[in-house]
């Protein structure tokens, strides 16, 4: 089965709109800020052709927030967006009834795509997961993004991308695999790149878009999308050197903080807000449990940023 139209379409900056709170007790969501985001990010070229933007994904908070307030984010980004590019909606639950509920609402409020994973906390069989994904997938007439998240749950193995392969609407793969695994990742993206529209997801991008990979997973465009962009065409071209100096020249002291944080706190979406806060972007810190690092960390992100040319930070 070759790439259809709609998966086409889920090509360049697979960027993770972070989800903002308002500075107030229980931390409501700040739409209006997050509008203000996605718009940012259209006037940085992050637009059809170069990226799709993930609405309430691991970086945009969905594990701290109800179903209703998924179902908002995920309509914001929708509206704010304007039909100027692809959005998908995060899916992550342990319940299949709730999945189905986010894909009925994911439709009707004009995803173009859900993003599933594996759902978590019980070690769930290859069997559970295909029931799973079968049942959002003649739930609603949504492309499914697949997201091998082998580190919070049970793996997609390239036995289990076969079936995936089978379900008309599994669109992409969002994919990585564990480094012990040799040429695991580059194994799938090669075999299934005419199927799936696959998002690298282990910034091995000059090598998986040589092998058919269609989108890269690239935070940075939350604070630089212009930045992100520019990498994605270098990509297109086959630049592929220049582009690998791009990402350790950028990417890479980016990562390497984040991992640094990595022993401070759980979660995602903290790097993503801070740097937001230091370029002048509205921004907040991520719900609890996740701790606040923007004290502990504004300085050596401040310095990090400056170091790697992003322009418009603001003075300490």
């Amino acid at each position: 089965m070759s790439l259809s139209a709609r998966a086409a379409r889920l090509t360049g900056c697979y960027t993770t709109v972070p989800t903002q709170f308002k500075d107030e007790p229980g931390l409501p969501l700040n739409l209006d800020g997050m509008k203000r985001h996605v718009r940012f990010l259209l006037d940085g070229g992050v637009r059809e052709g170069t990226g799709v933007l993930l609405a309430g994904g691991a970086a945009g908070d969905f594990s701290t927030m109800s179903f209703d307030e998924r179902v908002a984010v995920a309509e914001t980004v929708v509206e704010a967006a304007n039909g100027a590019i692809p959005v998908a909606m995060g899916g992550q639950t342990t319940s299949t009834g709730e999945l189905v509920r986010l894909v009925k609402a994911a439709e009707r409020i004009g995803c173009t795509f859900v993003q599933v994973s594996p759902p978590f906390y019980f070690g769930h069989t290859e069997g559970d997961f295909l029931e799973y994904v079968e049942a959002a997938a003649s739930a609603a007439n949504v492309g499914l993004i697949i997201y091998n998240t082998y580190w919070t749950s049970a793996g997609v193995t390239e036995g289990m991308v076969e079936k995936l392969a089978r379900i008309p609407n599994v669109d992409s793969l969002k994919w990585s695999a564990p480094d012990g695994m040799q040429l695991a990742f580059e194994g799938v993206v090669q075999r299934f790149s005419d199927r799936f529209s696959i998002i690298d997801n282990q910034c091995r991008f000059p090598i998986s878009h040589m092998l058919g990979a269609r989108s890269i997973e690239i935070h940075i465009a939350n604070h630089w999308p212009q930045w992100a962009v520019a990498l994605w065409q270098k990509l297109e071209r086959h630049e592929y050197e220049a582009a690998q100096k791009d990402i350790m020249d950028v990417l890479y002291p980016y990562m390497k903080l984040w991992w640094e944080m990595e022993s401070y706190t759980s979660g995602d979406g903290y790097m993503d807000k801070l740097c937001m806060e230091l370029v002048g972007l509205p921004s907040s810190r991520c719900r609890p449990p996740t701790r606040d690092v923007r004290a502990q960390y504004r300085d050596r992100a401040r310095q990090m940023l400056i170091e790697t040319g992003v322009p418009g930070v603001v003075p300490a």
